[in-house]
Order: C-alpha cells, then structure tokens, then sequence
C-alpha cells in the first residue's frame, strides 16, 4: 500500500468559471490559474503522484504549455490514475477537504463525490469530499482564495 497527501491554493477571480471536483458551482468568481484551476482536484492529483514518487502535477502540465490552458482537470485526473493503475496499483480510497469561505458548495457535494468516483474507477463509498471555512481568516477566510488538501490510499 502506499499513501500520498497533496495540496493546492488559488486566487479567486471575478469572470472565471468556479469547477470544483470537476462541478460547475454556479458563482460570480472561481479559481485562477492556467488550466481550470480546480484545487480540489489539484490536490487529488497530487496525492496520487506522491503515493506513486512521482514528483507533482507541474511536472507532467506545465502552466508554461499552452496545451494544458483551460484544461478539464478531471480529465487530467484520469491520466494521472492510469499511471497509477500501469504501476499494478488501484485505489482505496481518497479524501478530499475544500476551503473556501463562498460560496457554500454543501449541496454540490455528492456530485463531486460522483465525478472523482468516476475519475478513479470506484464506488462512491470510496471517495470523501468535505468542505469547511477558515473562519474569516487568512486568504481563504477573507474570500481572495480557496485552498483543498488531499490524501489518498493506493493498493496493490
């Protein structure tokens, strides 16, 4: 077995689309960054690339290639999993925390819970996603950003 913990941070942005866990959440600001900045699965990634030694999601997308600009994260998150996968690993499970003071993404949960299951080859049962606040404070809490840690089990 083999465990990999990821994290992620991005600016907040009027004018960007907000995808979480691969869900639109309808809002006004979302997440900047070169892809579709999704954090979540950001971090998701990088907890599988850790589990496996593989170093981060910056070195297999670069933000300085254009070919990643814009890019569905969910279907970078397959492509990371394959590499798990041709290894001879599958997963366990995997542990997903959001944090970002707005908007409230309570309801989307499941939905999210349902597209990293998909993503990953499993069972809902498998997949956490749980949201929180900072409680106003920092750059989470003061609303200019959101942050996500992941952490993942990998098996053999």
């Amino acid at each position: 077995m083999r465990v990999g913990f990821g994290y992620d941070a991005h600016r907040l942005k009027a004018g960007r689309d907000c995808v979480l866990c691969g869900v639109k959440i309808p809002c006004d600001f979302g997440p900047d960054g070169h892809s579709d900045a999704d954090a979540p699965l950001h971090a998701l990634m990088d907890a599988i690339l850790g589990a496996l030694a593989l170093g981060d999601i910056g070195k297999l997308f670069p933000d300085n290639d254009s070919r990643w600009r814009g890019a569905d994260s969910a279907v970078l998150l397959k492509s990371v999993y394959a590499l798990a996968r041709d290894k001879g690993y599958t997963l366990g499970n995997a542990d997903i925390t959001i944090v970002l003071q707005s908007p409230k993404i309570s309801s989307y949960i499941e939905q999210m819970r349902a597209v990293v299951a998909e993503a990953l080859e499993t069972g809902i049962d498998n997949i956490s996603v749980k949201a929180t606040t900072e409680e106003k404070m920092g750059f989470t809490g003061d609303g200019s950003g959101i942050s996500a840690t992941a952490v993942v089990l990998l098996k053999n």
